[in-house]
């Protein structure tokens, strides 16, 4: 029997429950996985606070995952038992030992890229990925902000976007994170949650603002980051995990100000756009830019490790065991 963690209701983490379930059987068109290692996201917890509803409840949670082919189904040509492979994106449910998944959503994994790595780091990559390419194409001499830049996703952000050539203004909440924020490549760092963000990117960049600002704190903080970029710069909000956004007036956008809310989970629905973001994920993972892992938890654990995530305490990823 395997270990499950199901979402009964929408709610607090008290609706989370450890229960126990045979291996399934796949599809057709589907594999089953043993998971190594179970990646954690922000977006588990707005699926478990209902913020983004899900199609049923009770509901297993989780958008990634790596591990092991243990079964493939009759129509499965290209993945045979006892391949490594990693995924990310719908349909959810990671938060398992083992799990049935459409065979076209798993990407092989090299020997190169531990199964850790890959749980703790496709999500954020493809998102990554997303944002310095297709939001806003980051290049040499590109002025990025950063908020959050010793969390899961700042954290590869801030190395990707230093690989690309790009100056890297980072927002963090202590000098420990700090620390961990330069290590990654953060050229310059704001320090502590009332910090003046506009006057400190404007100090950067003489008086002109950085070329695009990534926003996943929402909150007060993304008017913020709007003051904070440049005329025709771009603000992409990305999330919201210090509170509800309250509302924009297009005002706030002159002179030229562009924002925008890209969704990585409506862009990896298109499997061709998916499967050729996971490979460069991938190769760019293979070269040893990852998002840190802060924490592992035995999957039992997972309501504890979701408090964790949720009060902010986590500098860097958090990965769920089996």
């Amino acid at each position: 029997m395997d270990k499950v963690v199901t979402l009964l209701a929408p709610g607090g983490i008290e609706q989370l429950k450890v229960s126990e379930q045979q291996p399934q059987e796949p599809g057709a068109n589907e594999i089953r996985i043993r998971h190594d290692a179970i990646g954690m996201n922000f977006l588990d917890i707005y699926h478990r606070r209902g913020l983004y509803a899900l199609p049923a409840y009770p509901a297993i949670l989780g958008v990634e995952g790596a591990g092991t082919v243990e079964a493939v189904g009759s129509e499965v040509a290209d993945l045979k038992r006892g391949d490594r492979v990693a995924y990310a994106g719908a349909p959810v449910g990671a938060y398992a030992a083992t799990r049935l998944l459409p065979a076209v959503r798993a990407i092989r994994l090299p020997d190169s890229v531990p199964s850790n790595v890959a749980a703790s780091s496709m999500l954020k990559g493809l998102t990554a990925y997303m944002l310095l390419t297709k939001t806003y194409r980051v290049e040499p001499g590109t002025t990025v902000l950063v908020h959050a830049a010793a969390g899961g996703l700042g954290s590869i952000l801030v190395r990707w976007a230093k690989h690309l050539g790009a100056t890297v203004l980072g927002t963090v909440s202590s000098e420990e994170k700090a620390g961990l924020a330069r290590s990654y490549g953060a050229d310059h760092l704001i320090v502590g949650r009332d910090a003046d963000v506009v006057a400190a990117a404007k100090a950067v960049t003489g008086n002109r603002g950085v070329d695009v600002a990534y926003d996943g704190i929402g909150a007060g903080m993304l008017a913020k980051s709007i003051q904070s970029v440049r005329p025709f710069g771009v603000v992409a909000t990305i999330g919201q995990a210090g509170g509800p956004i309250p509302p924009v007036s297009v005002d706030e956008l002159r002179p030229g100000k562009s924002l925008t809310h890209p969704s990585i989970m409506a862009y990896i629905t298109d499997t061709p756009a998916y499967r050729t973001a996971a490979e460069e994920v991938i190769r760019i993972l293979a070269s040893g830019i990852a998002a840190a892992i802060a924490r592992e938890y035995p999957l039992e654990e997972a309501a504890q490790a979701q408090q964790f995530l949720e009060e902010g305490r986590a500098a860097g990823s958090l990965i769920l065991v089996p």
